[in-house]
């Protein structure tokens, strides 16, 4: 089976109020990003808010979500969860909702060993109706998929691959050594600014945030990377920089969703106990975006080269095995 390639964001949930879900911004904010080119998107990840968000709205962002993609891109659901049994919920209800796959980081609060988390999802695995990514976030869940532990896990079909949001290069690399095991592994990063890097590594491509805000600025970044088109890396890169020093300090995602609200995609409102940018925050956003038209600058980078090229790289399987054989590892 092919393997995800490309820019997947993970994508804002576009919220009306704390604890309401707006359907129209969610609408504007898919077509946006699938007018940019990506490769997929992935909800209830952690741009999308996903632990702060009611149960409620995790359903309904599944359900409007698959349907207005209506399968022009991979939708991949966010399962992590600290029940196992609302995890595996979640992925019924993504498979019920035509989603490809799912993702699952390893389950957090608890300390939890890597004989534990091996068990963890080797057991899930053989449960979840949908093919599974792995998701390295130890910043947030505390825990590490130890490469030994990925040895063993990619021995498992139905698992596709793993995102990788430690920004430890040392590690990516070993990652993207055990295409040896899994040549068919995606072997995606989370950090955007190191995507170029992570594809000289063997990277697949990144799960970038600031693809809700730009997606044609780190496609083309990954394009770039891909061709080795450095002179055209080096002006992108420097956009994706930027992005991350005006936007996301001192907070990411009150900064990312205070640029979508200001560029009219997604109203400027967080799920609790996080809080909207303040007001310094607001008005260094406001002051980027407005010195130029970032989208225009994008496109008027010399890119037909990359754009025109059919490589394999920019393509994406067009649907995932809903349930592929399982290997027996023990």
């Amino acid at each position: 089976m092919n393997s995800l390639q490309g820019i997947v964001p993970p994508l804002v949930t576009p919220l009306s109020s704390p604890d309401k879900m707006d359907s129209q911004s969610l609408a504007k904010l898919l077509d946006h990003v699938v007018k940019g080119g990506v490769a997929g998107v992935f909800i209830l990840g952690t741009t999308g808010e996903g632990p702060s968000l009611t149960r409620q709205i995790k359903e309904r962002l599944i359900v409007e979500t698959c349907r207005e993609i209506n399968n022009r891109i991979p939708v991949i659901v966010g399962i992590t969860d600290t029940s196992y049994r609302d995890s595996l919920s979640l992925a019924a209800l993504a498979a019920e909702n035509g989603a490809q796959a799912v993702v699952l980081s390893a389950p957090y609060y608890f300390p939890i060993s890597q004989e534990d988390l091996l068990q963890y999802v080797q057991k899930l695995s053989k449960e979840c109706p949908l093919p599974i990514f792995l998701y390295n976030m130890p910043s947030c869940t505390k825990t590490t998929f130890e490469i030994e532990t990925l040895k063993h896990l990619a021995q498992i079909d139905s698992i596709l691959g793993i995102k990788d949001s430690s920004g430890d290069m040392l590690y990516f690399k070993q990652v993207a050594g055990l295409k040896q095991i899994r040549p068919d592994w995606s072997v995606l990063i989370g950090p955007e600014q190191l995507i170029p890097e992570a594809i000289h590594c063997g990277g697949d491509g990144g799960v970038c945030g600031g693809a809700n805000l730009f997606p044609e600025l780190y496609v083309r970044l990954f394009n770039a990377s891909v061709q080795r088109q450095w002179h055209i890396i080096e002006k992108l890169q420097k956009w994706v920089m930027d992005i991350a020093e005006y936007i996301y300090k001192p907070a990411y995602l009150s900064g990312l969703k205070c640029a979508l609200s200001q560029n009219r995609l997604c109203l400027n409102i967080l799920a609790e106990p996080l809080r909207p940018a303040g007001r310094d925050q607001q008005i260094r956003i406001q002051n980027y975006l407005s010195q130029f038209d970032l989208v225009k600058e994008i496109s008027s980078v010399s890119n037909r080269k990359i754009m025109e090229t059919d490589s394999p790289l920019k393509k994406i399987k067009a649907g995932f095995s809903k349930k592929p054989a399982v290997n027996s590892l023990l």
